[in-house]
């Protein structure tokens, strides 16, 4: 069995900033559990173009709110209780509303070796 806390975990090489937040990984590829969880943070006010070409992602939003905008430019609203799936490793921005950060649970598949990192940019998605 593990236990793993966000405690434990602050500052450890598991507690990654990607760019426009952090990302608290508690389960990575070396625990075997075939799948990676994070504790994830979206500063506020800020913007990601993302695409994970080689993860499946899916993200249920524990708290403050955002949205999700894919290729075609349908915008999904984020708030407490919603889920969104990437389940075609979609390209897709995401934001946090300026009023506050965003805070999710992602779970990753496969599972991330857990010190991935996000190089940002406006026009180019950031990928691991």
């Amino acid at each position: 069995m593990l236990i793993r806390s966000l405690t434990e975990l602050a500052g450890s090489r598991y507690e990654v900033d990607w760019g426009n937040g952090t990302s608290v990984r508690l389960l990575t590829a070396t625990d075997n559990m075939g799948f990676t969880v994070c504790h994830t943070v979206v500063r506020a006010g800020t913007s990601s173009l993302l695409e994970y070409r080689s993860h499946l992602e899916a993200c249920f939003c524990l708290s403050g709110s955002g949205e999700i905008t894919d290729d075609a430019g349908n915008s999904h609203r984020i708030t407490p209780g919603v889920l969104y799936a990437l389940d075609r490793h979609d390209r897709h921005e995401l934001r946090a509303d300026p009023d506050g950060d965003m805070t999710l649970l992602s779970v990753f598949n496969p599972p991330l070796r857990g010190t991935e990192r996000h190089t940002l940019h406006r026009e180019k998605a950031s990928s691991y």
